[in-house]
């Protein structure tokens, strides 16, 4: 049985419902599934122990391009790990990544849940109103603010969905835009994820008076894996709220 380590919650994720038992280490943040077996923490996707990595004698590392820094990544590689990395800014893409990763770097057999995930965008059409072109903003933090720009794997659904990111023609992928501009931008919605940053109810709406907050599963929005099969439903309900 291959031994692998992932630095990715969505390909952890991924990973342990397709093939339980491949993986020996995890990052702090990976919380789905709830049971990961022995897998080993080794630190977070931005601060991953190098050293105790190396110790696990993984047969393969998979990491992201965004959520991972190449010097870690190129550390790995220097002390003979193999690393796999994947980059995921739309949809498309992130369905082929997993393909590559589960059916073509690991050997399993295609997994139902990514079939059904292909299934279930396929199947999302032009929405209707209330959601027809609604533009919105979308924070991912604050103190400082930042919001999505251009070119994100999250920009792309909510676009699929009928949201419109008016900050996605930004030259920066998440810029720092102050609050009171973003307040300005005279949206039809603020999208608020629950992470990175976890906005809630008496966290987040309260910046923008007036302004309808749709409250969205950021797993669902942000996450590559199961969970996509999940992902039209879930969020076009709570946009759906919010309106």
């Amino acid at each position: 049985m291959r031994r692998i380590v992932s630095l990715v919650p969505s390909l952890t994720e991924a990973v342990a419902v397709s093939a339980p038992g491949l993986l020996v280490g995890v990052t702090d943040w990976c919380t789905h599934p709830g049971d990961l077996g022995d897998a080993v923490r080794i630190g977070g996707t931005k601060n991953p122990d190098v050293r105790r990595i190396v110790e696990l004698r993984p047969d393969l590392v998979i990491a992201n391009e965004e959520e991972n820094r190449a010097p870690d990544l190129a550390a790995l590689r220097a002390a003979g790990v193999e690393v796999l990395v994947t980059e995921v800014r739309t949809l498309p893409q992130a369905l082929r990544e997993l393909d590559r990763v589960l059916v073509g770097a690991l050997g399993l057999a295609r997994p139902g849940w990514l079939t059904d995930a292909e299934r279930a965008w396929a199947r999302v059409e032009p929405p209707a109103p209330p959601l027809a072109k609604v533009t919105a903003f979308v924070p991912i933090w604050r103190r400082p603010w930042m919001v999505l720009g251009r070119d994100t794997f999250a920009g792309d659904l909510l676009a699929r969905l009928g949201v419109r990111n008016v900050y996605a023609g930004h030259p920066e992928r998440y810029p720092r835009v102050p609050v009171e501009e973003l307040a300005a931008a005279a949206c039809d919605l603020v999208v608020l994820p629950d992470e990175p940053y976890r906005f809630t109810r008496e966290d987040g709406p309260e910046a923008f008076p007036g302004l309808p907050a749709a409250l969205v599963d950021g797993r669902h929005l942000t996450w590559y894996g199961p969970s996509l099969a999940a992902a039209p439903a879930v969020l076009s309900e709570q946009l759906r709220a919010a309106r």
